[in-house]
């Protein structure tokens, strides 16, 4: 059914050239990688993994593999003049078998030179690489730092406003947005965590974007809240007698780019009925004409005894092309989660590939 749907809209975007301008774009990602050395975790029987995407479960193991982080998209969007237009992202993705799945669908008006309204299925702009998590060729890793980036629901179904302003030498941006996100079965929850199908309900979705630009310095911070509601195995699940939670979402990024030098920052706590789970990542790199060193380190923890793991990272971006670039990057992960929390233990792994737009 996604395939036909999939086709019958980019035949529908095709098939009207006197109507609309129709543009089409791309991006894609052929990458590899295996798990060097690792502990799994016993008491679940995973063997040695490493797992490098959390939401679409792209885990290497240590058999050398091309499907956890290798993914194909294309983009049509499609003017209507007069402001209007209407926009749709299919993908195929490794880690799903390379299926094809609707990511954005969503149709946009501009108000006027600083407002755009939207409605439809987007990425829920959570993180500061969320927008673009997909596009590989946008960042210097060969994915997002995965302790960072490990939420369950990625996209939503809503509305939103996107602003921009010019202040002085700084530019606002930014959006808000509302919606609701029902996932079923959640890939990360289902084939993951619980081992069974999981239904991932977010309610009343709603947060606010602002992003500072200054040349060499840009500067985000979002805030969401949102009602949770699980169902594992066909049944409710509780949380204090209630069948419903609340979440809290905040998280900052400061960027530096200058000259040659790069830093990356990235700082969110997400309150989950009063549990705190805090992220952060931190990227130091130093270009040297068109190849670009890094090292990376990231880090999840909602406390002793809880959910607890890091990852130091270090890697070469080589742009070998104006449209692409190929990175290799080895990831060292520690996994020191309380008992019954580890998520895919200790491993050190290997990765390279390919990212590239058109």
């Amino acid at each position: 059914m996604k395939h036909k749907l999939a086709v019958s809209l980019g035949v529908l975007l095709l098939a009207s050239p006197a109507l609309a301008e129709v543009r089409i774009s791309g991006f894609a990602s052929i990458v590899g990688g295996k798990v060097i050395d690792g502990t799994g975790v016993d008491e679940f029987d995973l063997p040695p993994t490493f797992l490098a995407d959390y939401p679409l479960v792209g885990a290497y193991e240590e058999e050398i593999s091309f499907e956890p982080d290798s993914l194909f998209g294309l983009q049509f969007s499609a003017d209507l003049l007069d402001g209007l237009s209407a926009t749709a992202q299919l993908v195929s993705r490794g880690a799903n078998d390379f299926d094809v799945d609707f990511e954005w669908a969503y149709i946009s008006y501009e108000v006027n030179d600083n407002w755009t309204v939207q409605g439809g299925k987007k990425r829920l702009p959570l993180y500061y690489y969320s927008d673009f998590f997909d596009v590989g060729y946008a960042y210097p890793w060969v994915r997002p730092p995965a302790d960072n980036y490990t939420w369950q629901i990625f996209n939503y179904t809503g509305l939103s406003a996107l602003y921009n302003y010019l202040i002085g030498d700084w530019t606002m941006s930014g959006q808000l947005y509302y919606g609701s996100e029902d996932d079923e079965p959640n890939k990360l929850l289902s084939e993951f965590f619980f081992g069974e199908a999981t239904r991932e309900i977010w309610k009343d979705i709603g947060g606010l974007v602002v992003q500072l630009n200054y040349d060499w310095l840009d500067i985000r911070l979002t805030h969401m809240q949102y009602t949770n509601e699980r169902y594992i195995g066909g049944e409710q699940q509780t949380w204090d007698g209630s069948t419903e939670r609340k979440g809290k979402f905040y998280g900052l990024s400061v960027n530096v780019e200058y000259e040659s030098w790069m830093l990356l920052t990235e700082i969110n706590r997400l309150d989950l009925s009063g549990t705190d789970l805090d992220t952060y990542m931190v990227t130091f790199g130093y270009r040297f004409g068109d190849f670009l060193p890094y090292a990376s380190y990231s880090d999840f923890d909602d406390g002793e005894g809880g959910e607890v793991h890091n990852t130091t990272s270090v890697g070469v971006r080589w742009d070998f092309h104006p449209s692409a670039a190929f990175k290799v990057q080895y990831d060292e992960v520690k996994d020191n989660g309380g008992p019954g929390l580890k998520v895919a233990g200790d491993s050190e792994s290997f990765s390279f590939g390919v990212d590239l737009v058109f």
